[in-house]
């Protein structure tokens, strides 16, 4: 089960990315994280569903210092990620 997230607020410059990479790793999800230039923080992730889930009620709430007022969730068709495998992107 493969998702794309668009997490909107308070979420670059306070160690969202290596926050969510780090979780996403403990959680054995394949996939990417990375800012936009928009100001919102990207991310494709695949694994079991309850590793999914938890990384979305995760997403919504992130590290400490950030202050997310938005997670956008859809279903992510042909996502070609490599099963193991986690990357920080850089800013598209």
């Amino acid at each position: 089960m493969a998702i794309h997230l668009r997490i909107s607020g308070v979420v670059q410059g306070v160690g969202y990315r290596a926050s969510f990479e780090a979780q996403a790793r403990r959680l054995h999800l394949a996939g990417w994280v990375r800012n936009r230039v928009d100001g919102s923080v990207e991310a494709m992730v695949d694994g079991p569903t309850e590793a999914i889930d938890r990384i979305i009620a995760w997403s919504r709430r992130g590290p400490s210092q950030a202050h997310v007022s938005g997670v956008q969730v859809t279903a992510a068709e042909d996502a070609a990620l490599i099963p193991g495998r986690f990357d920080v992107l850089p800013t598209a």
